[in-house]
């Protein structure tokens, strides 16, 4: 089969045995695999995989079914699934565990199905898991045009939330207004400390979620209201910074993060029966979609991950690998 190798750090088209699945795993027949953040610090080799975990690069794929390990009970040989995976993705088959194999939602695209599993599997188990995002309250998403943004702007509108975005330039700004974030804040021009404080009478928000760390936490901080939650997911500008501690204390703060990738099947599952139940409904009735920046072929997959780190890019970057 052909796959996309990680040498030194550049990608490079290669041949490997198609693999075979065994206990709860299937094999996935790959028409698309969805470009992260993560795979381009994997290439950077700043981002090394999970023990056990496939060298080959790629977190989400969608594909048919074409084989089934011998524990496995309710996904079957010609299902059409989207699927989250430890890695393996940038190849023609890859191998993923049955209970995080989900329905490609009705009217949905292979290549629009390649886009959900990483970001809508992070969104919801950090946003309404650990930050317990309810209606009514107000969440601010930094890096509003980047897929994890695009999917945290829709899921938390349609249920019921108001939501504010930063975003580094004013088209990505109207971009994320005109999926539903009720204000946008190009922070090359704006400090989002000031504005977001003066949109909420200087309430401040009741979740951020993060993405760059470094010096944003203290300035999160202030953004945050009485009893308000971050939760960090990334830190694209650094994994140490200075914090106040009087400021978590006096306004009763919560401060928590998380990895998905390390995280085990039985914790990923519970995830996936939480997104059928309550997210594929919504995507079946279009009230949320994946947002499709950009496709390449699998072997151009070098010239996806220059897109992804150009920041140019609003919403997903797909490799279509099955035409």
């Amino acid at each position: 089969m052909r796959v996309i190798e990680i040498n030194q750090t550049l990608l490079t088209p290669s041949e490997r045995a198609v693999p075979v699945p065994s206990g709860q795993q299937v094999l996935v027949r790959v028409a698309a695999a969805g470009v992260n953040r993560p795979d381009v610090m994997q290439r950077q080799r700043l981002y090394p995989p999970p023990p056990g975990a496939s060298d080959i690069p790629g977190l989400e794929i969608a594909g048919t079914v074409v084989a089934v390990g011998d524990e496995v009970k309710h996904v079957r040989v010609g299902d059409a699934v989207c699927a989250l995976v430890t890695g393996g993705g940038y190849a023609e088959y890859c191998l993923a565990t049955a209970a995080l194999c989900l329905p490609v939602p009705s009217g949905l695209s292979f290549v629009e199905a390649a886009a959900l599993p990483e970001t809508f599997f992070t969104v919801w188990s950090n946003v309404f898991d650990r930050a317990r995002l309810a209606a009514h309250e107000t969440l601010l998403v930094h890096g509003g045009g980047s897929g994890i943004g695009t999917t945290a702007i829709q899921l938390a509108k349609a249920l019921g939330a108001n939501v504010y975005v930063t975003a580094g330039s004013e088209q990505k700004c109207q971009l994320c207004r005109a999926l539903g974030a009720d204000a946008a804040i190009n922070y090359h021009e704006q400090d989002f400390v000031d504005q977001v404080l003066a949109l909420t009478a200087q309430r401040g928000v009741d979740v951020v979620l993060d993405m760059v760390g470094g010096a944003y936490l203290a300035r999160n901080i202030k953004c945050l209201a009485e009893e308000g939650r971050l939760v960090q997911i990334a830190v694209q500008q650094g994994a140490k910074a200075e914090l106040n501690l009087w400021a978590v204390m006096l306004k009763r703060l919560t401060l928590t993060g998380s990895t998905l990738r390390a995280r085990d099947d039985g914790f990923k599952a519970a995830i996936a029966r939480q997104l059928y139940q309550t997210v594929w409904p919504l995507l079946a009735a279009g009230t949320v979609k994946p947002i499709i920046h950009a496709t390449f072929p699998l072997n151009q997959a070098a010239l996806a991950h220059d897109m992804m780190e150009s920041n140019q890019h609003f919403g997903k970057i797909i490799l279509q690998v099955a035409l």
